[in-house]
C-alpha cells in the first residue's frame, strides 16, 4: 500500500514542523532550513517507511536528528539516563498557564536549556505522548520524565523572573 503523496505530507505537517523547529533554533530562518531540509530528507527516503501511521514519529525524529547534526560542532546533546527524576519538582499549574499568551510561552522556551526545551515543546506544543517524545528523541522513557521535570521547573522560574542558570543543580545537566 502507498503512502501519502509529497503533498499531502508538507500540507499535513508543515505547520507542526515549523513550530517544532522554532522551539528548537530560536531562528526563523533556521527554523525553515530545517524544515526544509526534513521535507527533502521525506522526498529523498520516506518511501522506505513501511508503516504509514509512523509518518508523524519520522519526520519529527528526522528533523530532531537535523538539528542535532546542526548544531553538533557547537554544543554537545549528551544523553544519559536518570534513574529517578525528583517528583518534588515543581510544575507550571493549569491556571497559571491559561493565563500566558503564545508569545510568552514561545520566548520564555527560548530562554530555557536546549536539552528540556524538545521535550517540553514536543509535549505542550505537538500533542507528542512520553513515548512518541522518548522515540523522537531516542532516549529511554525515563530521561523524557526527567527532563520534562526539569524543563518545567526552568519554566517556573522563567515565569517567575528568576534565571534558570543560577538555578541549575550541579552534575544535573544531562
Amino acid at each position: 500500500m502507498p503512502g501519502p503523496d509529497f503533498e499531502t505530507v508538507v500540507a499535513d505537517y508543515y505547520e507542526p514542523l515549523f513550530r517544532f523547529a522554532i522551539s528548537l533554533t530560536r531562528s526563523e530562518a533556521d527554523a525553515c532550513d530545517l524544515v526544509q531540509q526534513t521535507f527533502y530528507m521525506w522526498a529523498t527516503k520516506g518511501h522506505q517507511l513501511r508503516d504509514v501511521s509512523k509518518v508523524k514519529s519520522w519526520l519529527f525524529t528526522t528533523q530532531y536528528r537535523a538539528f542535532l547534526e546542526s548544531r553538533r560542532t557547537v554544543t554537545r546533546f549528551p544523553h544519559s539516563e536518570l534513574t529517578e527524576a525528583d517528583p518534588d519538582l515543581p510544575v507550571i499549574l493549569p491556571e497559571a498557564a491559561r493565563r500566558l499568551d503564545a508569545l510568552q510561552a514561545v520566548e520564555a522556551l527560548g530562554q530555557m536549556d536546549a536539552i528540556y526545551r524538545a521535550p517540553v515543546s514536543l509535549f505542550y506544543l505537538e500533542d507528542c505522548s512520553y513515548q512518541e517524545i522518548a522515540d523522537i528523541l531516542e532516549v529511554p522513557m525515563g530521561t523524557v520524565k526527567s527532563r520534562m521535570a526539569r524543563g518545567l521547573a526552568q519554566l517556573k522560574l522563567i515565569f517567575a523572573g528568576g534565571n534558570p542558570a543560577r538555578h541549575q543543580p550541579r552534575g544535573q545537566g544531562e
